[in-house]
């Protein structure tokens, strides 16, 4: 697996998985329960997982639709 995304907007990581999940490529949240330990109050960031073979269209989706991927 490979990162595609780490932050700690979460609007940006709802959105990025809706619009992977409608390209029909799966992807894995990590780091949710983070938000146990930091009393919810958001500094950790999240990071959003695809496939390595996946990852290029993933990129490549997100890209176009204006969120900035993490290398």
């Amino acid at each position: 697996m490979k990162q595609l995304l780490r932050t700690t907007n979460m609007a940006d990581m709802a959105f990025a998985q809706a619009l992977l999940r409608g390209e029909g490529i799966d992807c894995f949240e990590m780091d949710v329960n983070m938000s146990v330990l930091e009393g919810s109050i958001g500094i950790f960031p999240r990071r959003l997982m695809v496939r390595s073979d996946d990852f290029d269209r993933a990129a490549r989706c997100l890209t176009d639709n204006g969120i900035e991927v993490s290398e």
